[in-house]
C-alpha cells in the first residue's frame, strides 16, 4: 500500500445496478446492468463497455425487468431479472444467439438475485450449468447448451415462500451454497439428490435468530470453506468441518470483543486470491485468504454514497471496478491493488476518514 490510492469515476447517463469484468478478453471490457426510470418503459438493458472511455456503449441487450444478478462464465454472460427470468448470451454479445426462461410458475416468481455457473459436463446433457436462487423460495439448476441450445431447468428446491434466497455460489461439479432470509447458509450436494447436506444460521444472536444472507463466496482452494455478507454488518466464515460454529469476522453485538467492520449491510464480499497472505493473522484452527467486500452507505471521495455492486478483474487483479448510485462506474488505476474506500483489505490506515482493513484468520 506504498502506492497512493488511484480512482477514476466514469458518469453514465442510466443507473447502474451491476457491473462485471468480461473474461477472457484482449481488450479491456465492462458488462453492466442498467437501468433508465425515466424511460417511458422503464427501460433495463444489459450494456457491452469498454476502457479507457465507458460512457458509449459497445453492444446493448434489452431485458424484459431490471437486472438482480449478473455473472459471467468463460464464453456466457447470465443474468437474472426482477420479474423471475433468466438470460444467457456469447460473451461476444452476439443478441441472436441468445436465450433465456421466462419466469413464471415453471420457473421463478419474482426477483432472482442468487446466480452463479457451476462448470460444464455435471448435468446429464453434458452442457454448461448455472444455478439459480430467489426471493420466492425456488432454487434451479439450469444447464445450457447440452445439445439443441435450449435452457433445461431442474427445480432442486421449492420453499413455498416460507424462505427467500439472496445468494448462490457453486463449490464444485457437484456442490453449492445458497443463502438468504429464513433459512441461514445452505449446502446442497448433487451427490444427495440435490438435498441440503448442511446448514448454518450465522452469528445473528448467537445462532438462535436468523439474519439475512445477502452475499457468499466460496474459498478458491479449500472449497469447505464460505465467506458469507450479511445484515447488521455481519461477516462471517463458515467451515464445513465444524458446521456449528462460525467463524465471526465483524457484526454487532459479538459479545464486546471485537469492533464491527461495518454497522450497515454487507452486500457483497470476496476472498482475493492475488494478495499475498503472509501477514494473515493465524488461528489454531484455520486460515483464511484477505476478503473484499463492500457495504452501504460509505464515502468515496468525501461525498455520501452507495455502492451497488463491485468485480475484480481477473486477468488483471489489481484493478476492481464498481458501479456507483450516481451513477457512474469507477476503477482504479492498474499499478495498485486497491482503490476504494468501503472496501477493506490489507492495510489498517486510514482515507478520506474511512479504514481500510485486512480481514482474515
Amino acid at each position: 500500500m506504498a502506492d497512493p490510492l488511484s480512482f477514476r469515476r466514469h458518469p453514465f447517463p442510466s443507473s447502474i445496478d451491476l457491473v462485471r469484468w468480461l473474461p477472457s478478453s484482449s481488450d479491456r471490457l465492462l458488462v453492466a446492468a442498467v437501468h433508465d426510470p425515466a424511460a417511458p418503459s422503464s427501460s433495463s438493458h444489459l450494456h457491452l463497455l469498454a476502457l479507457p472511455d465507458p460512457s458509449s456503449p459497445l453492444a446493448s441487450l434489452p431485458l424484459p425487468s431490471r437486472a438482480t444478478a449478473l455473472r459471467c462464465s468463460p464464453s456466457v454472460l447470465a443474468a437474472s431479472t426482477s420479474s423471475g427470468s433468466l438470460h444467457l448470451l456469447p460473451s461476444s454479445f452476439d443478441d441472436e444467439s441468445a436465450v433465456c426462461i421466462e419466469g413464471g410458475a415453471g420457473f421463478h416468481v419474482g426477483p432472482v438475485r442468487g446466480l452463479d455457473y457451476g462448470g460444464g459436463g455435471g448435468g446429464a446433457g453434458g452442457g454448461e450449468e448455472w444455478v439459480t436462487a430467489g426471493e420466492d423460495g425456488r432454487v434451479h439448476v439450469v444447464t445450457a447448451g447440452g445439445g439443441d441450445g435450449r435452457l433445461v431447468a431442474r427445480r432442486v428446491w421449492d420453499g413455498k415462500g416460507m424462505v427467500g434466497y439472496e445468494a448462490a455460489r457453486w463449490a464444485s461439479m457437484a456442490e453449492f451454497a445458497t443463502g438468504g432470509a429464513g433459512c441461514g447458509v445452505q449446502w446442497w450436494d448433487r451427490r444427495m439428490g440435490f438435498a441440503v447436506a448442511a446448514q448454518c444460521k450465522g452469528i445473528w444472536g448467537r445462532g438462535i435468530v436468523t439474519g439475512m444472507v445477502h452475499s457468499i463466496d466460496i474459498h478458491p482452494s479449500r472449497k469447505h470453506i464460505c465467506m458469507v455478507g450479511g445484515s447488521s454488518g455481519t461477516i462471517f466464515a463458515w467451515d464445513l468441518r465444524w458446521p456449528q460454529q462460525p467463524i465471526p469476522l465483524s457484526g454487532l453485538g459479538l459479545g464486546g470483543t471485537a469492533q464491527p467492520v461495518c454497522e450497515s449491510e454487507v452486500w457483497e464480499v470476496l476472498f482475493d486470491n492475488y494478495t499475498q497472505s503472509s501477514d494473515i493473522i493465524s488461528s489454531a484452527s484455520t486460515r483464511i485468504l484477505p476478503v473484499m467486500m463492500y457495504e452501504r452507505p460509505v464515502e468515496l471521495l468525501a461525498e455520501p454514497c452507495a455502492i451497488n455492486s463491485f468485480d475484480i478483474d481477473p486477468q488483471n487483479p489489481s484493478d476492481v471496478v464498481c458501479a456507483l448510485e450516481w451513477e457512474s462506474i469507477g476503477n482504479n488505476n492498474a499499478k495498485i491493488s486497491i482503490f476504494l474506500e468501503g472496501f477493506y483489505f490489507k492495510s489498517a490506515t486510514e482515507a478520506d476518514g474511512l479504514a481500510l482493513e485486512e480481514i482474515g484468520l
